[in-house]
Parts: C-alpha cells; structure tokens; sequence
C-alpha cells in the first residue's frame, strides 16, 4: 500500500462534501470503479485505491492528483489468500475508520449454458464476487462501525435477481452476493449509523460489458461518470437501510 498524501481532516470545505472522509474502492483501476474513485476524490474523500493492476491503479491516482485529490494505492488480488486481511490490517494502522467502502469488482466468466461452465472460471467468480465480499465487510467491519456515518455500496446486475439464459455462473454469483450485503445490512442496522446500498448500474460503457455484448456500439451506453456521479451524491446525500436502486 503506498500512501502519497494525508487524507484531508475536519469539517467538510466548500464544495467538497466529502472532505475529512476515508473511501475504499475495489475495482478501482478501470471503469466504475476508477470512474467512482475519481468523483469520489474531487469531492474531497482520500481514497484508497483497490485492484490488481499497480500500472492501471497509479494511472488513476495520477488523474486524481491532477485535480488536487488526495489517494493511497493498494495493489491487491482479492483471490489471493488472506489478501484481505492484510490489507484491513493495514489500513487500521493508519486511520481510525473507514467512512466509504464502494465494492465494484467483480468477474464475468465466459456466457455459456449452465452445462458447460468452466469450473475454473465459476471458481473464480466465486471467489471475487462472493468470498472475497464476505472477506470485505469481515475485514473492515470494525472501521466501518466506527464511522459517523459508515456507508456500504455494492454494485450489482439485473441477471442476480432476474436469472437469464446463458448468465448462471454470474448471475448466481451476484444473487450470493446480494444475499451477503442483505443480511450485513439486517445485522447493524439497529447497532450502528453503518447503512448499505445495493446498485445496479444498468448498462454502462465498461470492458466487463464490451465482453458480454462484442456488437454493441459502446457510444449507444452511458459513460461510468454518470454511475459514479450519482453514487456521490448518493453518499453525499445519505441513505436508509437497504437502499436498492437502478440507475437507467
């Protein structure tokens, strides 16, 4: 993890409602997630960039920096054992709380009949759109419930609660994963201010969608700034448990 600013404390300044708050984003090094990351940051949060790519993930930062915002990269492969922890650990070493955890990885395995998925590639749906979320909310669980205001967005798809032919290997996935932010959401809501929201994006103009749809006109889609414009405001509105929305 590789700190490059403080995270801006005290009340909220002028223009930036999220000033003084801490953020994690998964996904962070390409599309909503960086998208997210970014508005995040103009909007005055330090935010913790999560994801494989440390090339992708110091782009982002960059971008970031170049506007005045304030970021901390962690490199980190949500598959790899105790990752997680580790980076809970870390983190815990250098703030009290963590206000913000946006949780937009995830993995598409190939689209094929439910007959044919590829063990290999359904394990590792398995692994990064469920294990690792579970390993998520247990690892910051504590920083999360220290907050004023802890908040939790998950990113979510249609094909979790509404099952399509060809979609069963990530589909199932995100129903697991709903189920696990759910019943988080249940556990806190009368313990703590934590809160957690459940999105679905839509179709947005991302690498993930350009794979599941290789004809589509990618300019026919809206752009992850419009998903990562509204979940700032979002945040910067505040939330009730369990907050479900789409965004068209």
């Amino acid at each position: 993890m590789t700190e490059t600013t403080k995270p801006l404390p005290g009340k909220p300044l002028p223009g930036k409602p999220l000033s003084g708050r801490t953020a994690l984003v998964t996904g962070a090094s390409r599309g909503i997630g960086a998208a997210t990351a970014k508005a995040l940051a103009e909007a005055g949060a330090h935010v913790i960039l999560v994801a494989r790519k440390v090339k992708a993930l110091e782009a982002v930062e960059d971008e970031i920096h170049a506007f005045g915002g304030t970021s901390t990269i962690a490199p980190l492969d949500l598959m790899e054992p105790d990752a997680v922890t580790r980076l809970a650990g870390a983190i815990a070493g250098r703030w009290n709380t963590l206000d913000i955890m946006v949780l937009a990885a995830a993995y598409l395995p190939e689209l094929t009949p439910l007959s044919q998925i590829d063990p290999k590639q359904f394990n590792q749906a398995l692994l990064t759109n469920v294990v690792a979320t579970q390993a998520l909310i247990a690892g910051f669980d504590p920083l999360l419930r220290r907050a004023e205001a802890g908040r939790i967005i998950g990113l979510t798809s249609s094909v979790g609660a509404a099952p399509r032919p060809y979609w069963g290997a990530y589909g199932s996935t995100k129903a697991a994963f709903e189920n696990l932010l759910e019943t988080y959401a249940a556990e806190v809501e009368r313990l703590c201010p934590l809160r957690v929201a459940i999105i679905d994006p839509g179709a947005t103009r991302t690498e993930m969608r350009a794979r599941a749809y290789p004809g589509e006109d990618p300019q026919t889609v809206k752009a992850p700034e419009v998903v990562a414009s509204r979940l700032v405001a979002l945040l910067t509105q505040g939330f009730d448990t369990l907050h479900r929305e789409r965004i068209g």
